[in-house]
């Protein structure tokens, strides 16, 4: 039994190190020139415009399929982790080694193509935890993925932030590329892991195989979950930080309250929401979970007809972020369960794709929303759009028998 539990902590600490090194350099790389641009008063429109260097995690879906294919044994998927975690590296090097002021664009074009690698990685490693873990671990594999996920959050958009106000872009993001190559220590060293269910050659993944997982009637139901779920919530994330030094607060302040509190309650609130998802079962988790994120987006659009108070301005950034942190988790075990043998990487990855659409089409246009609105008329358009969610997920799930 004792040699059982620590198999499970290393196989959760695995997945926690691959999750969070994917997520430091991209929130630091999104916060750091978010803030820095509205401080030179660049328009909300041009900010929100910086979403489009996530565009590789909207379209790795297309690659897939080539990592499903290739990678059949726990060695292969070591392999594909490891070679795209060290290009992910050397590129943020190459971006630490740039002048922020002078090598802008060329800096943008190096995080863009370390995001391409970041994708990769993500491919193989959401495959290997699909693989490696059994039913009733997937719910805590996940909440090792949203606490991996929004620890390097924390400390990209919080911490590091705070860090380069005092050291300057170059030290961190060099800093940023050691810290890359690391996060492969537990995966390194990690001896024991195995599929739990070997995957057969007949069932190799097809180029094709990300279009007709569209094909299944039962993934509709899904699909507009995954649409409209983060939807409200991505729309309010993206505008927090300039709706923040419109009202006066500084970088630091900033990463603080938003990049240190704020995140630091979705990361701790993961592990409990996946203990909640196994006992609730996915689909009694994904209406409660929607009721939270509308009640969030009711509160800020109340706060935001006035010049909120720093207490009030806390309570909703922490309640935004426990959301989030909420149903990130129930997103991702909802859509492990939604995958075709041999296709493992690519179905899970069409279904979070398909979150990353929503959400950055949202962060796009809330940022136009916003500057034709104001933030009342967003946050008031964000509830709206919570509320429909709500009344879907009650639709299509409360009657529903999985307690998966």
């Amino acid at each position: 039994m004792k040699s059982e539990n620590n198999k499970n902590r290393l196989l959760l600490g695995t997945f926690f190190s691959l999750y969070i090194a994917q997520a430091v350099p991209m929130s630091f790389f999104s916060t750091a020139l978010q803030v820095l641009m509205r401080e030179q008063a660049f328009s909300l429109t041009t900010i929100s415009l910086l979403q489009l260097i996530k565009v590789p995690w909207i379209l790795k879906f297309l690659w897939s399929p080539l990592v499903d294919r290739k990678c059949m044994t726990v060695r292969d998927y070591k392999r594909w982790i490891i070679s795209s975690e060290v290009v992910y590296a050397a590129l943020i090097l190459g971006a630490g080694l740039l002048n922020l002021e002078t090598n802008i664009q060329l800096i943008i074009i190096l995080v863009f193509l370390s995001l391409v690698a970041s994708a990769t990685q993500d491919i193989a490693t959401d495959a290997l935890a699909i693989l490696s873990t059994r039913k009733e671990q997937k719910s805590f594999v996940n909440g090792m993925q949203s606490m991996g996920s929004f620890g390097g959050s924390l400390l990209g958009s919080g911490i590091l932030l705070i860090v380069m106000h005092h050291y300057g872009w170059n030290v961190v993001t060099q800093c940023l590329s050691v810290f890359v190559l690391l996060a492969l220590i537990p995966l390194l060293t990690n001896k024991k892991m195995r599929l739990v269910q070997e995957k057969e050659p007949s069932h190799k993944a097809k180029w094709n195989d990300f279009i007709w997982f569209f094909g299944r009637k039962e993934v509709y139901p899904q699909i507009g979950f995954l649409l409209l779920y983060y939807a409200s919530i991505m729309g309010l994330l993206s505008v927090t930080r300039p709706y923040m030094v419109d009202l006066g607060y500084d970088m630091k302040e900033i990463g603080v309250l938003n990049g240190i509190i704020g995140i630091s309650a979705a990361m701790l609130v993961s592990y409990p929401a996946s203990m909640l998802i196994r006992r609730w079962g996915t689909e009694k988790a994904k209406i409660a979970f929607a009721a939270c994120i509308l009640l969030a987006t009711i509160y800020f659009a109340f706060m935001s007809m006035g010049i909120p108070s720093k207490t009030e301005l806390v309570v909703g950034i922490v309640f935004l972020w426990i959301c989030y942190g909420m149903g990130t988790v129930v997103v991702y075990t909802s859509s492990m369960y939604i995958v075709r043998k041999g296709a493992e990487g690519t179905d899970f990855t069409i279904q979070i794709v398909i979150t990353h659409t929503s959400g950055l089409l949202m962060a796009i246009g809330s940022g136009k929303i916003a500057d034709l609105a104001g933030y009342s008329g967003l946050f008031c358009m964000e509830a709206g759009i919570a509320t429909i969610s709500l009344l879907y997920v009650i639709y299509f799930f409360i009657n529903s028998k999985k307690n998966i």
